[in-house]
């Protein structure tokens, strides 16, 4: 089997990547694991400085990866800059901090002593997703060998050469040859991968499909995983938001790496007072965004990072307006190459829709009217997902208080777009996974918590213990 790597605004091929065998397989986990003891004593001072060396390289050959990011899923080349750039933060985030967040805890200075301690786990496997192709490698890697553990990526089959220079800028940075590995593998050869007993756990961002297949294997093998799955992000609209702000705003959550991102906003609850203003702005905005060529710096919006993706997409539209959606703007397929799909907006949308029940992973918005707040939180949790979640409205106190109490998520914003942070965790509640990501919650997934007690032998216990040894002799 061949991975190919095909360039969705054109259909054309790039490059052609053969499947590594069982047995490179099993020679590169077993090289990591023999890395991984040696690597897992190395200081943090050391694992700083090399995780700081890659920064550098990816700062450095940003316009490079963003190309590479350009070519081979679609996305626009602006974007893939800031996706680098903010590689290149996570890896100074974690080398800066990592120190601290795993330092010993002393829970009794004694006597005796107790206390926690933080050990890497050994050889992770990495299953990551197209749409941020450095990034969601990135936020797992930076904390993963800052806790000194190693590992090996299988990234999706439509990114090869995105994960072939993720692998060759951690060698060239510094990092021990076989700490970190890709594997030219595909979606088959993951259940062989877990059960190997030198893998230790599991991360994967992706389908819920796809998770619930590595979630029922590693359960099977007792080992952890971390999943972050897909999302339906809801962005409530209430009577007192600034309707401008949260139109254009809605817009740009909509349509970030071309509507591609499971953390886009993708369910627009709007209240009835405000709807029409909202809609009128929300289309416009929508409309401004500039479609086209993923090359060029003005581009917003690319094609879909595959053909098959952008006819899935289309047939959610048209089952929602089967069903008596109405579409203000888009819903078409363009004429002419390559994956391309207009930024669409549906409107009344209703449960038992695609648009309403499904995770659009593309630039369509949903607009859902409800009458009142109540409502609105209603429908915000009305869904088997809970990612992240968006609240637009003057009164701060009641958006603070909504978003702590009210919107099942793992990430609810105040009159911004959800969007992932070093500093803070990443993750989802009910289908869209569990575990988290990034910040001092993160980079404690894998590792070893350890409880460690130090008791001294008293005088007279040691005594007595002479006394018996002696009688027994």
């Amino acid at each position: 089997m061949a991975f190919i790597s095909i360039n969705p605004a054109t259909g054309q091929t790039l490059a052609s990547y053969e499947e590594a065998s069982a047995t490179a397989v099993a020679e590169i986990i077993a090289n990591a694991h023999e890395t991984w003891r040696e690597w897992r004593h190395r200081d943090f001072d050391e694992r700083a400085r090399l995780m700081r060396a890659a920064a550098g390289l990816l700062r450095d050959r940003a316009h490079d990866y963003a190309r590479l990011m350009a070519q081979e899923m679609g996305k626009p080349i602006s974007q893939g800059m800031a996706e680098t750039q903010k590689c290149a933060t996570a890896c100074d985030y974690f080398a800066e901090n990592s120190a601290t967040f795993l330092a010993a805890e002393t829970v009794q200075a004694g006597p005796p002593k107790r206390m926690v301690v933080f050990q890497p786990l050994g050889v992770i496997l990495a299953v990551m997703p197209w749409n941020f192709p450095f990034w969601q490698v990135f936020r797992f890697v930076a904390p993963a060998l800052m806790a000194g553990n190693a590992a090996i990526l299988k990234h999706s089959s439509n990114v090869p050469g995105c994960a072939l220079a993720i692998e060759e800028l951690l060698g060239e940075a510094g990092f021990p040859e076989h700490l970190f590995r890709t594997l030219m593998v595909g979606s088959g050869a993951v259940d062989g991968i877990i059960e190997d007993s030198r893998i230790r756990a599991v991360t994967l961002t992706g389908s819920g499909p796809a998770g619930r297949a590595v979630a029922r294997k590693a359960g099977e093998m007792l080992k952890k995983t971390v999943l972050e799955l897909g999302g339906s992000d809801a962005y409530l609209v209430l009577d007192d938001a600034d309707v401008a702000f949260a139109a254009k705003t809605s817009a740009e959550g909509r349509l970030v790496n071309s509507g591609q991102s499971c953390i886009a906003a993708k369910r627009f609850i709007v209240l009835d007072s405000v709807r029409s203003r909202f809609e009128e702005a929300f289309v416009e905005a929508m409309r401004a965004a500039k479609v086209g060529n993923p090359m060029l710096e003005e581009t917003e919006v690319g094609p879909l990072a595959r053909e098959d993706l952008r006819d899935a997409l289309h047939s959610q539209v048209e089952g929602s307006l089967a069903k008596g959606a109405r579409c203000l703007l888009g819903g078409k397929v363009p004429q002419g190459p390559g994956a391309f799909y207009p930024p669409t907006v549906v409107t009344d949308v209703a449960p038992g829709m695609p648009a309403y029940e499904e995770e659009m992973f593309g630039p369509v918005a949903a607009v859902i009217p409800v009458p009142d707040e109540e409502s609105a939180i209603k429908v915000a949790n009305d869904s088997v997902f809970g990612l992240g979640g968006g609240i637009f409205t003057r009164n701060l106190e009641h958006g603070e208080h909504l978003a702590v109490e009210e919107i099942e998520a793992g990430s609810v914003f105040v009159n911004a777009t959800v969007q992932s942070d070093p500093k803070l965790p990443f993750g989802g509640i009910k289908e869209s996974g569990f575990g988290r990501e990034l910040s001092h919650y993160g980079i404690k997934e894998f590792v070893n918590i350890k409880a460690v007690t130090v008791s001294a032998i008293s005088r007279s216990a040691a005594q007595g213990v002479s006394s018996s040894s002696a009688r027994s002799e």
